[in-house]
C-alpha cells in the first residue's frame, strides 16, 4: 500500500504568515473548484515558490496552498458560456482570467480570475517568476560577486597597513630631520662670529649675491632639466611608455568583449528564454541551456574585471594590475565549461534551425543593429579566443616591458603560466569546434543542404574548382550522366573534400552552389582513386 506523504504543518503555517506578511503578491482572486465547478473568492498570498489562499484577508490558518516550481502560468479567454445574456454574464465576461498550468501528471490546472486587468497581468508576472531555481541562480552569482569584494576588502587592508608602516617611518624620519637641522642652527650660530645688519651692506655685495643666487638656480635648472631629458630618452622610460600602452589597449579590448557578452545575452538569451516560456515555444528551455550554458555568468565575471580595469587606469600612473589577475584565474574555469560545451551546442543550435519558427525569430534577433550583422554562431565564438590568445599575449607584452625587480613580476609570471596551461587543455577541443564551424559554414552554401557535413567526425581538409571532364571508353567519347543532363564536354565543378566524402557542386548564375543529383556526394570508403599518366 503506498504512504501517503508527510509534510511539516508548523512549518507550513510559518510560511503562510510570511505569505501574509512578507509576500510578494497579495489579494482576493476568484478560484474555481474543480468538483463543482463553481467561482469562490478567496484571499490569495504568494511567497517564493508557493501559492497560499485564505477565507478571507483576517484569517489565521490558509485554506490550501500549491507549490509553483516548474509550472506555467498564462492568461486565458474568458468561458463561453459569458459572452452575452444578463446582466450577470455581462459582469462575468469583464472579468479576467488566467491558468497555473503544473508541470507534474496528476494536477488539474489552478483557474483563477480578478476584476482588474492590471492585477491580473501583476499576479501572471509573479507566478512566473516564482522560481526556486532562479532564486539559486541568482543566489550563485550574488555569492561570486561577495567572493571577489572580501578579496577586494582584503587587498585593501594590506595596502593600508603598508601606508600606516610608511607613515610611522616617515614620521621617525621626519623628526631625525628636525633634529638634524636644530643642530645645524646651533652649529651656524657658533660659527658666525658677528652678524652685521643687513642695510648697512654694501649695495655692490648685493648685486654680487642677486647674480650668484641667479647663476646657482639656472645651473640647478639646467642640471635638473639634462636629467629628466636623459630618463625621458632612457630604455627604461621608452619601456614603461610601451608598458602604459599595453594596458589602455587592454582596458579597449576589455571593453569591446564585455559589449559582445552584452548583445549575446541581451540580445539573443534572455529573449530566447521568454520565447521558450510562450504558448507555442520555438525552442525548449533545455535547448537553450545547452546553446549558451553559463554565458550570462561569463558575462558577469568579466563586466567585475573591466569596472576593476578602469580603476587602475584612474590611478595613473600608478599601474598595478596582478591583483586582479589573481582574482580573474581562480574563475577561469567556467571557461573549460563553455569550451567543452561549444561542439555540443553549435550542433544543438543547428538542429534547432530546422524548425523554421525558430528560424524566423533567429533571424529576427540577428537583424537588431547591436548586432551589427553577425550571427548568432559568431557571438558564440568570442569567448573561445577571449581569454587564452588574448590575455597571454597580453601577459607576455607586459612581461617584455616590466623589469625583472618591478614589484608585479612575478605575480603576472604567475598568471602567465595558469593562462598557458588553460591553453593546452582547451587547444583539443577548441580544434573540433573549428572544424564544425567550417562544416556548417559550407553546409548554408549549399541550397539543398547536406545532412553528412552533421557529422562531428567529418573533417574538413580543403576545397576549390575541378574541371570534370567526359570519360573516353574505346577511342570514343561517351556521354557521363550528371543531374539531368549529358556531360558532352569539360565542366567547372566546385569541390569540397572530408576525410569521409567528396562533395562535388555546380554553381548557377546567382552564385549559389547545388549538389548533382547524381553523383553529387561520394563515399571515399567506396572509391578508388585511379591516377592516369597519359592524356589522349
Amino acid at each position: 500500500m503506498q504512504k501517503s506523504v508527510r509534510y511539516n504543518e508548523g512549518h507550513a503555517l510559518y510560511l503562510a504568515l510570511l505569505a501574509r506578511k512578507e509576500g510578494t503578491k497579495r489579494g482576493y482572486l476568484s478560484k474555481k473548484t474543480a468538483e463543482t465547478n463553481r467561482w469562490h473568492e478567496k484571499w490569495f498570498a504568494l511567497y517564493q515558490n508557493v501559492l497560499f489562499y485564505f477565507e478571507g484577508e483576517q484569517s489565521a490558518r490558509p485554506a490550501g496552498m500549491y507549490m509553483l516550481e516548474g509550472c506555467n502560468c498564462e492568461r486565458v479567454p474568458a468561458p463561453k458560456g459569458c459572452a452575452a445574456g444578463s446582466a450577470k454574464d455581462a459582469a462575468l465576461d469583464k472579468q479576467h482570467y488566467f491558468t497555473v498550468l503544473f508541470g507534474h501528471e496528476g494536477q488539474k490546472p489552478l483557474e483563477l480570475r480578478c476584476e482588474d486587468e492590471v492585477d491580473g497581468d501583476e499576479w501572471v508576472e509573479a507566478i512566473h517568476q516564482a522560481s526556486y531555481s532562479d532564486i539559486l541562480i541568482e543566489r550563485e552569482v550574488l555569492m561570486q560577486k561577495y567572493i571577489h569584494l572580501v578579496q577586494i576588502v582584503e587587498t585593501e587592508k594590506v595596502a593600508a597597513n603598508q601606508l600606516r608602516h610608511q607613515l610611522e617611518d616617515q614620521d621617525t624620519e621626519i623628526e631625525r630631520l628636525k633634529s638634524e637641522i636644530v643642530a645645524l642652527n646651533k652649529t651656524k650660530e657658533k660659527m658666525r662670529p658677528y652678524q652685521g645688519n643687513q642695510e648697512d651692506e654694501d649695495p655692490d655685495i648685493k648685486k654680487i649675491k642677486k647674480v650668484q643666487s641667479f647663476m646657482r638656480g639656472w645651473l640647478c635648472r639646467r642640471k635638473w632639466k639634462t636629467i629628466v631629458q636623459d630618463y625621458i630618452c632612457s630604455p627604461h622610460a621608452e619601456s614603461m611608455r610601451k608598458r602604459n600602452q599595453i594596458v589602455f589597449n587592454m582596458v579597449e579590448a576589455e571593453s569591446e568583449y564585455v559589449h559582445q557578452l552584452y548583445v549575446l545575452v541581451n540580445c539573443f538569451l534572455r529573449p530566447l528564454r521568454m520565447a521558450a516560456s510562450s504558448k507555442k515555444p520555438p525552442i525548449s528551455h533545455d535547448d537553450v541551456s545547452s546553446i549558451f550554458l553559463n554565458s550570462e555568468t561569463i558575462m558577469f565575471l568579466h563586466e567585475i574585471f573591466h569596472q576593476g580595469l578602469k580603476a587602475r587606469i584612474a590611478n595613473w600612473p600608478t599601474l598595478i594590475l596582478a591583483d586582479l589577475f589573481d582574482i580573474l584565474l581562480p574563475m577561469l574555469n567556467i571557461y573549460q565549461e563553455f569550451v567543452r560545451n561549444h561542439q555540443y551546442s553549435l550542433q544543438v543550435l543547428a538542429n534547432c534551425k530546422q524548425n523554421r519558427d525558430f528560424d524566423k525569430l533567429l533571424k529576427q534577433y540577428e537583424a537588431n543593429p547591436a548586432c551589427e550583422g553577425r550571427m548568432l554562431e559568431t557571438f558564440l565564438t568570442y569567448p573561445m579566443f577571449q581569454v587564452v590568445p588574448v590575455y597571454i599575449i597580453t601577459l607576455h607584452e607586459l612581461l617584455a616591458h616590466t623589469p625583472h625587480e618591478h614589484v608585479e613580476r612575478k605575480s603576472l609570471e604567475f598568471a602567465k603560466s595558469k593562462l598557458e596551461e588553460l591553453s593546452r587543455v582547451m587547444h583539443d577541443e577548441v580544434s573540433d569546434t573549428e572544424n564544425i564551424r567550417k562544416n556548417l559554414a559550407i553546409e548554408r552554401t549549399i541550397v539543398e543542404g547536406c545532412d553528412i557535413l552533421l557529422d562531428t567526425s567529418q573533417t574538413f581538409i580543403r576545397q576549390g574548382s575541378l574541371i570534370q571532364v567526359p570519360s573516353v571508353e574505346r577511342g570514343k567519347l561517351s556521354k557521363v550522366r550528371l543531374g539531368s543532363l549529358s556531360l558532352k564536354k569539360e565542366g567547372e565543378r566546385q569541390c569540397f573534400l572530408f576525410t569521409k566524402h567528396f562533395l562535388i557542386c555546380t554553381r548557377s548564375s546567382g552564385g549559389k552552389l547545388h549538389l548533382l543529383k547524381t553523383g553529387g556526394v561520394l563515399s571515399l570508403i567506396e572509391c578508388t582513386l585511379v591516377e592516369e599518366t597519359e592524356a589522349s
